[in-house]
C-alpha cells in the first residue's frame, strides 16, 4: 500500500464524527438517498452534504447520481483499504535490544 498520509487522514477523518458513523450505521442496511439520510439523521441539508462529502472521499461510502438525488451506499473497496490501512498502521515492529526498529 503506497505512504500515502493525506489519504490515509481522509480515511481516519471518515470514523471520527458521531454524524458520520450514525449515517454509516444507516447505510449498513444499503443504500439510501440523501432524503431518506437526511429525515434519519436530524441535520441540516448543508450539514449532511458535508458529512457525505468527507465519507466519499474516504473511499467508504459510494455516491450515485439519479436524476436530482443522489444515492449513497458503503463501498466494499473502501471499507477493505481501512481495514487494510488500520492493521499496517498497528502492526507491531520487531524490536532489537529492547528498543523499536524505525
Amino acid at each position: 500500500m503506497e505512504n500515502n498520509h493525506l489519504k490515509n487522514t481522509q480515511v481516519f477523518k471518515a470514523f471520527c464524527d458521531e454524524t458520520r458513523l450514525i449515517v454509516l450505521s444507516h447505510l449498513q442496511s444499503g443504500e439510501k438517498c440523501a432524503c431518506v439520510l437526511l429525515e434519519q439523521v436530524s441535520v441540516s441539508q448543508p450539514t449532511l452534504s458535508h458529512h457525505m462529502k468527507i465519507l466519499v472521499e474516504s473511499g467508504i461510502v459510494t455516491p450515485r447520481k439519479e436524476g436530482k438525488w443522489t444515492y449513497y451506499s458503503i463501498s466494499s473497496d473502501g471499507v477493505n483499504i481501512a481495514k487494510e490501512l488500520l492493521h499496517k498502521l498497528t502492526l507491531a515492529m520487531p524490536t532489537t535490544h529492547g528498543h523499536s526498529q524505525r
